[in-house]
């Protein structure tokens, strides 16, 4: 390339020279003279313009083949010239470059393409009026090939937090996750949506979930009946004796007191049962966290209990009677849980985060829980302590969830446990 701008700037200089002389021969009238400077500089014109053409005719075909996607041309010098030859590989050897980075790009494209149609998620790309741009294979086995985001689903999709949506497919109705990213490309803004089918998830949870439940039922309903039967059986082998003797007397009434202690326990169980499925839909108002910590704090007035109020306001959108039996439980639990310690500690705080979610946390120093019971405490009727009926936590799981909020829990055996409560930003 330098020796071809060599060579143009020679032509240039070349011409401006001829065009001088020519006109100092004009000038001295040697018209001979300026005749032969009229056709050189005609001439070296001529190659200039000559050189330039086939130049453009040049990048003219680089750029049909770049626009017409031909992009297996080759370039071949259109006269027999070094700089020229040197031109026509130079092209050659860019169009081939930019062959192999568009097939690279391809080749990319068509292996996240074929990842995504492997994956059992549906995934959509929609503009933000919900029309649909791409969607994988699984997203057209549930939905077809449609060209429009069903209002049903537009309108869960913009909820800020994952949702459950119901689909039917061949006469099957399917539950589906779905969450929504908002992103930009090239100034336009788009939606990448994911379905993800958990009905045979949920499906799982609750069949495991029904499991526990008549594990713990059958182990409290056992736990009652047995005596009793065992008991009647007892009375019926022993008769109806004519007259009773004072120590016949006495152990018949020990075993209809008992039978009378069963029945009244398993009365107490099927009530607690009660409780436990009609929880009252929570009245939600803005309540203020540092007047629910101070109130506790009134009740909670032993020295174990660290009831800390928050330096900045915090506001929950909730039921204030629920939640505050929520902490009630959970402060009384942690309270059980520290009897053996001589130093007892007992923390509840609030916290907020930049997302707006507000966290409630009761921790304690206690004796901890077992990692094997650790997952069933939350079970209905699931309890590790003598005289409790084991719906407290489970009371305070439901009651949370109906808040739209989660509750977890951190164990370690000696060492104490914190149930941490996380409630949607208002």
């Amino acid at each position: 390339m330098k020796q071809f701008a060599v060579k143009v700037t020679l032509h240039i200089i070349l011409i401006v020279l001829l065009s001088i002389g020519s006109y100092l021969l004009f000038k001295e009238h040697l018209w001979f003279s300026m005749t032969i400077g009229i056709l050189l500089l005609i001439v070296t014109s001529i190659s200039l313009y000559r050189m330039q053409f086939k130049q453009i005719t040049l990048l003219r075909r680089l750029t049909d083949s770049i626009r017409y996607n031909d992009l297996m041309q080759t370039f071949h010098p259109p006269f027999k010239n070094k700089i020229m030859n040197e031109w026509a590989k130079e092209l050659s050897e860019t169009l081939k470059d930019f062959r192999g980075r568009l097939l690279a790009e391809e080749i990319k494209h068509q292996y996240y393409e074929n990842l995504l149609n492997k994956v059992d998620t549906a995934v959509l790309v929609t503009d933000k009026k919900g029309h649909i741009e791409w969607m994988n294979q699984t997203a057209i086995a549930h939905l077809g090939q449609i060209v429009q985001l069903p209002e049903s689903l537009q309108k869960a999709a913009i909820t800020p937090d994952t949702s459950v949506v119901h689909l039917e497919e061949n006469g099957t109705v399917l539950e589906m996750a779905i969450s929504c990213t908002i992103f930009t490309t090239t100034g336009k803004v788009q939606q990448l949506i994911n379905l993800k089918n958990i009905h045979s998830v949920l499906e799982r949870n609750e069949m495991e979930a029904w499991q526990k439940l008549i594990r713990v039922l059958t182990h409290e309903i056992m736990n009652s009946i047995t005596p009793i039967i065992s008991l009647s059986e007892t009375l019926s082998e022993r008769g109806i004796p004519e007259q009773l003797s004072e120590k016949e007397y006495s152990i018949i009434l020990q075993a209809m007191q008992t039978i009378h202690r069963r029945s009244k326990g398993l009365l107490e169980f099927v009530e607690n049962y009660r409780r436990l499925t009609r929880i009252p839909t929570p009245v939600c108002s803005r309540i203020s966290i540092t007047e629910l910590l101070i109130d506790l704090k009134k009740l909670f007035i032993e020295k174990q209990f660290y009831i800390e109020i928050p330096p900045l306001d915090l506001f929950l959108y909730a039921d204030r009677a629920q939640i505050e039996q929520v902490l009630i439980n959970l402060l009384k639990n942690a309270n059980e849980a520290c009897s053996k310690k001589t130093d007892k500690s007992i923390r509840i705080q609030a916290s907020s985060h930049t997302t707006g979610i507000i966290t409630l946390t009761v921790s304690d120093n206690g004796e901890g829980i077992l990692p094997e019971v650790l997952d069933k405490i939350f079970v209905p009727f699931f309890t590790t302590k003598t005289s409790g009926s084991g719906i407290g936590l489970s009371l305070c799981k439901q009651i949370i969830t109906q808040h739209k909020g989660s509750i977890s829990v951190k164990s370690e055996v000696g060492k104490g446990s914190s149930f941490t409560l996380t409630f949607p930003k208002i």
